[in-house]
């Protein structure tokens, strides 16, 4: 039987042989199949990353699936945005991708797609519920294997990307599956390109896949510097996150990147909405009404963002966290190697140094991401009990998800992990001093209750 521990919020993520193994594929493969047989689906595109594990585990859940009475397509080791393509492309009813993300080598996971919507939360359940009753469909289905989908995805984003003038760019790929991509991508557009760890390697062996986290960034930063290029471009594991450094090596965060492609999408799109998720900077929100915009703070989580995007109609969207969501001029989904040809495009489109773009933003004062350990079956209440206190007292408090308490001159958040057993914190003010203000001020309401 398999771990329920693995069935996370977003996806299915678990050590390797401690926790995932060949059986639990065939079994995650059986309960997918299920779940889209009882919706009247049956055909299912899979494909995985360069783990070691990778190719055994995608045989497994084919095994399982095609038990069911599904159809399998196989596309191989592939990106996971080429994946979310291929769904599209093939017009299949769903898709796996067997992938642990920018989690260390001994892990590996299963992102399950219904359409181009992830299947995740209280749906990802479902089939656990499934694989735990075993009350399985039953069939005679085929796989067929399609090996054609990199040259049509790459072929895609040739074709609906313009850049005014060759780029001097280095890519880190992070020795995950966006190497194969994005350099060759960028070469046939025209730019100079510098490659660094874009061979895929499922030992990671020159840094961990997290273009978000600075120690991450460090050799690209060197290079980029040392080449007197004009910005490098770090992907994590599966190419669904974007990371970006500027041409003196400093690290763009998340909600820079989105701030810098926010503005050229509302030039071109006027008025239209921006959602952005709530760990991001006040000045990504001001910038976005100053453009003429209109910001909507929503839920962390590339699945949740997703699914609102459809659900009200919006064309742009990300998180803090690198993904970045784009309908305008392409499919929607969270594809780094698709965004770093749009950052690109920016770039080509002026002469103007990357480290100027935002120069006219006022100068804040942040924290990172910061960690509280909370058990899991208490750390949703104590969320609760410190955004209500808040509310009481008659602060601002925006509660989609956790509490984000906006002050007059900062902000602070707090809001339970949906994966780990923590409570994330994050403090941002026009001042260090007020920003440590309004952390303790927090922090000594988190420590009644936790």
């Amino acid at each position: 039987m398999i771990k329920a521990q693995v069935f996370r919020q977003y996806d299915i993520r678990g050590i390797v042989e401690e926790e995932l193994n060949e059986e639990s594929y065939f079994l995650i493969g059986k309960g997918f199949g299920t779940y889209l047989r009882n919706k009247g689906l049956m055909t299912i595109v899979i494909g995985g990353d360069a783990r070691h594990s990778t190719r055994a585990f995608m045989d497994a859940f084919n095994k399982g699936a095609i038990e069911t009475g599904c159809d399998v397509i196989d596309i191989g080791i592939v990106a996971t945005p080429a994946l979310y393509f291929a769904i599209w492309k093939l017009q299949t009813d769903g898709g796996a991708m067997i992938t642990a993300s920018h989690n260390p080598s001994q892990y590996n996971g299963c992102k399950l797609n219904l359409g181009l919507s992830s299947v995740y939360a209280e749906e990802l359940q479902k089939v656990l519920q499934i694989i735990q009753k075993g009350e399985f469909a039953t069939g005679l289905g085929e796989v067929r294997r399609y090996l054609t989908i990199d040259s049509e995805y790459k072929d895609y984003i040739v074709a609906n990307i313009k850049f005014q003038r060759p780029v001097k760019v280095i890519v880190d790929g992070g020795n995950g599956m966006g190497g194969p991509y994005l350099p060759e991508i960028l070469r046939t557009l025209g730019c100079e390109v510098i490659e660094m760890y874009c061979d895929p390697d499922g030992d990671f062996p020159n840094h961990h896949p997290d273009p978000t986290v600075e120690k991450n960034m460090v050799d690209l930063s060197r290079a980029v510097i040392d080449a007197g290029y004009e910005l490098g471009i770090g992907l994590d594991g599966d190419s669904d996150r974007i990371g970006v450094v500027d041409e003196k090596g400093k690290m763009l965060f998340g909600d820079q990147i989105l701030n810098i492609l926010a503005r050229d999408y509302l030039k071109a799109n006027p008025g239209q909405k921006v959602i952005a998720d709530v760990k991001c900077s006040m000045n990504l929100y001001n910038d976005i009404a100053k453009q003429g915009g209109i910001p909507i703070m929503y839920k962390t989580g590339h699945a949740n963002i997703k699914m609102y995007m459809k659900e009200v109609g919006v064309k742009f969207a990300g998180e803090m966290s690198g993904h970045v969501f784009l309908a305008d001029r392409y499919l929607g989904f969270d594809d780094a190697i698709y965004v770093s040809c749009r950052f690109i495009e920016i770039v080509s489109k002026t002469s103007a140094p990357v480290s100027t773009y935002l120069a006219d933003q006022p100068k804040l004062y942040n924290t990172p991401e910061l960690h509280t350990a909370c058990a899991d079956d208490k750390k949703f209440e104590v969320v609760s009990k410190v955004c209500t206190e808040f509310k009481n007292e008659g602060y601002d408090v925006n509660d989609i998800d956790g509490a984000r308490i906006t002050f007059a001159d900062g902000w602070g958040l707090i809001r339970a992990s949906n994966t780990t057993p923590v409570l994330v914190t994050r403090y941002e003010a026009i001042n260090e001093a007020r920003m440590k203000e309004i952390q303790a001020l927090v922090e000594g309401k988190i420590y009644k209750y936790i």
